[in-house]
């Protein structure tokens, strides 16, 4: 996941799916509302037979829309399921486990909460993305750091590894982490739970990311 000009949207999914294809069908029609680099399959204490499930759904989806499918936490599945990349949190298998796992042309990337030391620690390993946060308020996941935005301020002016914003965002308040230099918005209910339906919710973020 290279920096790109234009910062982008990376979506995560819920935190469970109870019918892989149906989920498929939403993300599907969800995609046709804009540019999307990844999405994130992030299913916490869930059956290796149903997070199989899910990436079997999802994978030929993201495939046709040129989206990176990433799996949270499981590098020995990402890389037998045959997933673009892997997410790891600082409580998962380290980033050089990660990595050996899943090769040099695969994308690791490593939360790394509010922490520039953490950052630059995965940075200077080879990390393909860090991920900072939360931002704001979020019921999707228990944050244990809130970030300031100034973080993705300074981490643009110092480094080139891409950098992600993560933890409650929305349509509404994701403009000032735009503009600090976010490289890609990660989103989970804020897309999911839109009010107008996912795919506006695509549109909405993506008329944000290109103003």
């Amino acid at each position: 996941m290279p920096r790109a000009a234009d910062p982008r949207l990376y979506l995560i999914t819920p935190s469970t799916i109870d019918d892989p294809d149906a989920f498929a069908a939403l993300v599907d029609d969800a995609l046709q509302g804009g540019d999307v680099a990844a999405l994130q399959v992030r299913l916490k204490d869930t059956p290796d037979r149903q997070i199989n499930a899910v990436v079997k759904a999802l994978k030929p989806v993201c495939e046709a829309h040129g989206v990176a499918l990433i799996l949270n936490d499981r590098p020995d599945l990402a890389i037998r399921l045959g997933c673009d990349g892997v997410h790891v949190g600082q409580e998962d298998a380290p980033y050089e486990e990660a990595r050996r796992i899943m090769g040099k042309d695969r994308i690791v990337g490593v939360t790394c909460h509010d922490s520039r030391h953490l950052a630059m620690d995965a940075s200077e390993a080879g990390a393909d993305y860090v991920a900072f946060g939360a931002f704001f308020a979020t019921t999707t996941k228990d944050a244990p750091t809130q970030a300031d935005i100034a973080i993705l301020d300074i981490w643009q002016e110092a480094m080139t590894t891409p950098c992600v914003a993560i933890g409650g965002i929305t349509v509404d308040n994701c403009a000032p982490l735009i503009a600090a230099g976010a490289d890609f918005i990660a989103v989970s209910a804020g897309v999911w739970a839109y009010a107008e339906g996912p795919r506006a919710a695509v549109a909405a973020f993506n008329a944000k990311l290109k103003g």
